[in-house]
């Protein structure tokens, strides 16, 4: 059991994301809800990479010492997608979906997911990166899946799991399981050094 493999440590995921849940699960790791309750609002003038790590270390610093028990650690996250430097994040209306798609349609852009992991003792965060190539989108394809989808708790407007990502990522190169919000190797191999020295 992956219990075992982390030293016994209990997990708490602060994400009401299912497609974190679900990879969570998926690795074999039982582990509890709590979603914090923080405005995600970063510094201007960061790269996606600091803003990812930021926000999931405010999502993690918002949780108690009580929350944080001895042998209990806390996974917070944030996934960022930039496009030529600029920012995109969750949209508001359909119309903020349409317009991001069509600003990554035919072209590439970075995912970068911050993860931070916080026990009574200690906190370490980390981020990875994957770059995703978009074919061209047609815009009947861009709405029928925003009419269809309703994208609007993903940054950038899209989830690869998701019909507009079989149909329009051409290529990717990093994780996958990156873009669906949570790199699940690179959280194993950080899970098991930080339960093996937790304190």
């Amino acid at each position: 059991m992956l219990k075992e493999l982390l030293g016994g440590c209990s997990i708490i995921l602060a994400s009401r994301s299912p497609r974190r849940q679900l990879l969570l699960r998926e690795m074999g790791l039982d582990f509890e809800v709590k979603v914090p309750d923080v405005d995600e609002i970063y510094p201007s003038g960061l790269s996606a990479e600091e803003i990812a790590v930021y926000l999931a270390e405010l999502k993690a610093n918002s949780f108690r010492t009580d929350d944080t028990t001895q042998g209990t650690i806390i996974i917070t996250a944030d996934t960022i997608v930039s496009l030529e430097d600029e920012i995109l994040g969750k949209p508001v209306t359909r119309e903020d979906a349409v317009e991001m798609l069509r600003k990554l349609s035919g072209k590439m852009h970075v995912v970068v997911t911050g993860v931070c992991l916080k026990s009574a003792g200690k906190k370490r965060s980390f981020f990875a990166r994957t770059l995703v190539w978009f074919r061209e989108l047609t815009p009947r394809e861009i709405s029928y899946y925003v009419d269809n989808f309703h994208p609007f708790d993903k940054a950038g407007g899209y989830g690869a799991q998701e019909w507009i990502g079989y149909i329009g990522i051409s290529h990717i190169e990093g994780s996958y399981f990156n873009v669906m919000g949570l790199p699940v190797k690179e959280l194993y191999e950080e899970l098991v050094s930080f339960c093996a020295n937790n304190s």
